[in-house]
């Protein structure tokens, strides 16, 4: 597939959706002004061709309202949507940064060498539902890489690093194995069954990042100033985020497992927040302060 075909869809998409539901003249409007159009109208023939591949590639429905003739989306499943929209958002991203070749000594990103290593050979194991191989060296570890089968139930993306996690063959529990770790990755012959019991999306859903626990779900209360609340608004610790205003400082309310990267995220930004509740994570906090406060005055 083109590039420039591959864009004409994204564009679509991103068109429909900003839009809500719009109508095939006020699509063509917007289309002549892209420099897909040439100041041409998009043929019917060709939207509906571009219609059917967003569908077969994207499992993104453009539906049309009959008494209408508005054209809509169709999420259909949110998981698989926000799949699709991280997808989306990837691929215009390329695109710009592309585009961005003349001021690219200006552009600074952070690199994921996990994806680029090992993401394929995973997606594929999943896919065809067979065990991974692997060593694995977790900064825990000295010494040679530990060999590792698994059965890949899902990906995880957290913090710019790619994690997999499934059922470890030989010691038969639920681990977690971040890509950037592993070694000589290759797809075993053996197939395997996700556990109809076993509910992925649930499974890191009380956790804030890819440590899990099995303890229970605390209400977690924090205290920050006005600035910091506005971080926390555009990009939300958890998804059971809510918020509590006061004229001086905020109260972020939380439902979660108290797990260490939650802990060390926490810490990160130091003075700006306050831990009131639970009691236990206060703790936490405290014993970390005091230890790190220790290192400086030894």
């Amino acid at each position: 597939m083109s590039k420039n075909l591959f864009n004409r869809y994204i564009w679509i998409i991103d068109t429909i959706r900003r839009h809500g539901t719009i109508t095939r003249d006020e699509l063509n409007r917007l289309w002549i002004k892209t420099d897909f159009s040439d100041g041409l109208p998009l043929p019917r023939r060709t939207f509906y061709n571009y219609r059917n591949a967003i569908e077969e590639l994207f499992k993104i429905n453009i539906e049309c309202n009959p008494s209408t003739f508005e054209y809509s989306i169709n999420d259909g499943d949110t998981h698989v949507q926000s799949v699709t929209d991280w997808m989306l958002n990837t691929a215009s991203m390329s695109n710009v940064l592309t585009d961005a070749r003349d001021v690219a000594d200006r552009v600074f990103l952070e690199d994921v060498p996990s994806s680029r290593l090992h993401l394929s050979p995973v997606i594929s194991a999943m896919k065809e539902s067979k065990a991974l191989r692997f060593g694995y060296s977790p900064y825990s570890r000295t010494g040679a890489p530990k060999e590792v089968i698994l059965e890949p139930y899902f990906l995880k993306i957290f913090k710019l690093r790619w994690y997999v996690t499934g059922r470890n063959i030989k010691e038969d529990t639920i681990k977690t194995y971040a890509l950037d770790r592993m070694s000589d990755v290759t797809i075993d012959t053996r197939t395997f069954a996700i556990p109809p019991d076993f509910d992925a999306e649930a499974y890191f859903r009380d956790s804030f990042g890819i440590v899990f626990s099995q303890g229970d779900t605390k209400k977690v209360s924090i205290r920050t100033d006005p600035r910091q609340a506005k971080y926390f608004r555009a990009l939300p610790l958890h998804h059971s985020q809510t918020e509590m205003i006061h004229d001086k400082y905020s109260i972020f309310n939380y439902n979660l497992r108290l797990t260490p990267d939650f802990v060390q995220e926490l810490l990160s930004y130091g003075p700006n927040i306050t831990v009131l509740a639970p009691r236990e994570l206060r703790a936490m906090m405290i014993s970390n302060l005091k230890d790190a406060l220790n290192n400086y005055e030894q």
